[in-house]
C-alpha cells in the first residue's frame, strides 16, 4: 500500500441511475436537491478530487473544501484549485485529510475504484441516457453496510435510495 493512502479511507461519492449514468454533455442529468445538501454535508471540510471536465463543468471551485483537479495536461492551471497528474500525486495532496472524496467522473472513478475504502452512492431508481458511467460495484469486492430508501415527491422527481458501501477485507 502506498504512504499517502494508508491511514485515510478513500470514499467514492456519486449519484448514479440503475443504468450507471452519471451525466452527458458535462452535465448532471437529474436534480436531486437532498442528494446535494447529503453531497455537501458529506464533503464539507475534507478535499474532493475530481477531474478536469467535472471540475470546468462547475460554475467554481466548491467551497470549505480543497479542490484538486486531476488531469494529464501538464500545462493546466487553475485558479482555487491544486492540480495533479496522477492519483499518488492526488493523494499526496489530501494529506491531513483522513477521509478524502472522489467526486468524479467516470474516468476518475475508475481510477480509485480499486484502492477505495468506500463508496457513498446515491442510486437513483430510474434509467437515463448518459455518455459518463459510474463503475460496476462488484459484490465479491463491495458489501452493502447501509441502505436508505427515498421516494419521489414534489421537488425530487425520482425514487433514489442512498447506499454506502464498504470494502470487503481479505
Amino acid at each position: 500500500m502506498n504512504e499517502s493512502k494508508s491511514s485515510k479511507e478513500i470514499t467514492l461519492i456519486a449519484a448514479a441511475s440503475e443504468n450507471n449514468a452519471l451525466g452527458k454533455d458535462n452535465k448532471l442529468i437529474w436534480h436531486l436537491s437532498e442528494d446535494l445538501k447529503r453531497f455537501k454535508q458529506l464533503t464539507q471540510g475534507h478535499a474532493i478530487i475530481m477531474g478536469r471536465k467535472t471540475f470546468e463543468s462547475m460554475p467554481r471551485a466548491l467551497p470549505n473544501r480543497k479542490n484538486i483537479v486531476l488531469t494529464n495536461n501538464e500545462d493546466y492551471q487553475v485558479k482555487d484549485a491544486w492540480v495533479a497528474h496522477s492519483i499518488d500525486e492526488a493523494l499526496r495532496l489530501t494529506d491531513g485529510d483522513p477521509q478524502p472524496f472522489i467526486i468524479g467522473g467516470g474516468e476518475v472513478y475508475k481510477l480509485f475504484l480499486p484502492i477505495a475504502d468506500k463508496i457513498e452512492l446515491t442510486r437513483v431508481h430510474s434509467s437515463f441516457e448518459a455518455d459518463t458511467f459510474f463503475p460496476d460495484v462488484d459484490s465479491t469486492q463491495w458489501d452493502l453496510v447501509e441502505e436508505e430508501k427515498h421516494h419521489s415527491s414534489f421537488d425530487q422527481p425520482y425514487d433514489f435510495s442512498y447506499l454506502t458501501y464498504k470494502k470487503k477485507t481479505k
